[in-house]
């Protein structure tokens, strides 16, 4: 297949331009079919699900890379436009309608988010069982539900195009409570490291922390209300991410 010129690039994939308004987003070399079979899966799933977001078409091989093609996205990510602009108040209304609009669906042929979680934290806390048992013991006793929980929403992979925003990046779609989503973006926002070496890294902290201070207010929660999902969340996420 011949493609054009890149057009984003991210830790795991490249998306290159295609013809007729397609891109195609091309993972990098050993990536596991398996999770590239997912993400497609899930975006079939939930593509007539009401909210804006590109439609995935077929999968594709070239040479010893697997990729996806996708609808080609106009404008840019939210978290280009917050850096460019500086205007945190109106990222975390893009943010909030958008997450609203998802967490009206519900789908029940996906995992759920306790499954995702008990794996993670298996995984981070194999060594320690005292407080791998106090962590999946947290994690059982909060809600269950048929919610549509994206599970990696945050401003990278929001779209803004002529003022309306849409999602991309269906890897971690599962069903749950909405407060697992709503936690989970406020983990993504604040929590998230920042490198020492980024400059103004202290006023970048400081904007994490607004930015997921304005979201709550606009998903109309109180952290009160997400602290033990953001716990669970935070105990789980050496195991997703050990390297961060």
């Amino acid at each position: 297949m011949k493609y054009g010129k890149i057009i984003g690039r991210g830790n795991t994939a490249t998306v290159y331009e295609l013809e007729e308004g397609k891109v195609l987003k091309l993972f990098n070399q050993g990536y596991p079919r398996e999770s590239v079979e997912k993400e497609f899966n899930n975006a079939r799933t939930i593509s007539n699900m009401d909210f804006v977001k590109p439609k995935a078409y077929e999968i594709i091989f070239s040479e010893d890379r697997i990729g996806i093609v996708y609808d080609k996205i106009e404008g840019e990510s939210l978290l280009d436009w917050v850096m460019r602009t500086g205007d945190v108040q109106s990222c975390a209304v893009y943010m909030a309608k958008l997450h609203k609009a998802i967490l009206q669906n519900r789908i029940s042929n996906v995992p759920s988010y306790k499954e995702f979680l008990k794996y993670n934290i298996v995984k981070a806390l194999s060594e320690n069982f005292e407080k791998q048992k106090k962590a999946l013991d947290m994690l059982d006793k909060l809600r269950d539900g048929n919610i549509l929980c994206h599970g990696d929403f945050h401003p990278g992979n929001i779209f803004i195009s002529d003022g309306q925003a849409m999602v991309i990046d269906f890897m971690n779609v599962c069903h749950g409570d909405f407060l697992y989503d709503i936690a989970r973006t406020v983990f993504l926002v604040e929590y998230t490291p920042v490198p020492a070496e980024v400059k103004e890294r202290e006023m970048l902290l400081q904007l994490k922390k607004t930015l997921a201070d304005l979201y709550l207010i606009e998903m109309n929660v109180t952290r009160e209300v997400v602290q033990d999902y953001l716990l669970v969340i935070i105990m789980a996420r050496a195991g997703e991410c050990p390297n961060e």
